[in-house]
């Protein structure tokens, strides 16, 4: 591994993504919402990089703990009361009249 240089770039690895690019692109690199060219750019750089791929993996961690501790799921009545609210809502809009404001 190429030790990191402290300016923004990586040792003498010609990188064409700099440590703040890196990380600037962390989350949609993580989500799967770049072009494979951008991709396979920042994976070389997350590879030759040692503190870039250290808050990768932290981040990429954090998401699958979040991801398997929170399931909660929404209560039935509470998606009904929303989609009713907004089907009111939309009613008004469409008539011009004010929505009324039920009890929750």
């Amino acid at each position: 591994m190429v030790a990191h240089d402290g300016r923004g770039g990586c040792g003498d690895y010609a990188s064409y993504v700099d440590c703040a690019e890196a990380v600037r692109q962390l989350y949609v690199y993580l989500d799967g919402e770049l072009t494979d060219d951008r991709r396979l750019e920042i994976a070389a750089h997350l590879d030759e990089c040692g503190p870039c791929a250290d808050a990768a993996g932290f981040e990429a961690e954090l998401r699958a703990v979040i991801s398997s501790r929170c399931k909660d799921r929404v209560p039935d009545s509470l998606i009904a009361r929303v989609a009713s609210a907004i089907a009111a809502e939309e009613a008004c809009r469409g008539s011009g009249a004010a929505p009324s404001s039920a009890p929750a």
